[in-house]
């Protein structure tokens, strides 16, 4: 397996490019459209052929290259069934492996983040979109997010796997790159073993994060698989369409 983690810096979200060393087809798990050509770049040097985008669920904070990178190589969009996105190729679904060359993925369904999210595993390796953070999780108060839904979806789904499965989060926002599942149990101060229901649902109502800044575009957008919408300002254009220079980082 041919295996690298990228990271786009205003969003902060790593996109990991998976390649099967047989056929060089490749899978790219939630690539950010103003990352587009680094991501074409990076596949090239390792001369794969996209196969598929995957994405983990319908983001708030960038915009998907889904539909950009199916443009430019004729790649097929893969992302949950549950969402219902007419402009997905394939709907994927928990107990039906996703299998690109030698590479099988195993979809997990963990809503809680978003009521659609999905986690895959590959072998020893767990990507986890924003279920699973390293030290934390994705927030609960948008896209029919639940705290409830996200505890269980973490304890009795991604806590079961193997201890020394490595996880690969969605994001991460003070430059670690992975972790394992004995780790979150351990330490993770939301969602660690020692946490229960009641206190995990406490720390989530005690956020009071801010309305995020770019959902209102991007979630319309994302679920056309990765359009910016025409009516953005200079400033969230940038945001959408640029890597690094983007005032909201």
């Amino acid at each position: 397996m041919i295996f690298r983690q990228l990271f786009e810096p205003v969003s902060s979200t790593y996109t990991y490019v998976l390649g099967c060393e047989d056929t060089g087809q490749a899978v790219l798990i939630d690539p950010v459209i103003s990352a587009t050509d680094r991501d074409l770049a990076e596949l090239a040097r390792l001369d794969l052929q996209l196969a598929f985008t995957l994405d983990t669920h319908i983001h708030a904070d960038h915009i998907t290259a889904a539909l950009e990178l199916k443009k430019q190589t004729g790649c097929r969009i893969a992302g949950p069934a549950i969402d219902k996105l007419p402009c997905t190729d394939v709907g994927i679904e928990e107990g039906v492996p996703f299998i690109v060359g030698s590479l099988q993925f195993t979809p997990l369904h963990t809503p809680g983040h978003t009521d659609g999210h999905f986690a895959y595993l590959l072998a020893d390796r767990l990507f986890s979109g924003d279920a699973l953070l390293i030290d934390g999780c994705g927030r609960t108060d948008f896209q029919n997010g639940s705290a409830d839904d996200l505890f269980h979806s973490v304890r009795n789904k991604l806590f079961t796997l193997p201890d020394d499965t490595l996880v690969y989060p969605g994001h991460d926002y003070s430059g670690r790159r992975v972790s394992t599942i004995a780790q979150e149990k351990q330490r993770n101060p939301r969602l660690g073993e020692a946490i229960t229901l009641e206190r995990f649902r406490e720390i989530m109502a005690e956020l009071n994060l801010p309305y995020p800044a770019f959902i209102d575009h991007a979630v319309p957008g994302n679920r056309q698989c990765g359009v910016c919408p025409p009516d953005l300002t200079d400033n969230f254009r940038r945001y959408c369409e640029q890597v690094e220079h983007s005032p909201q980082g």
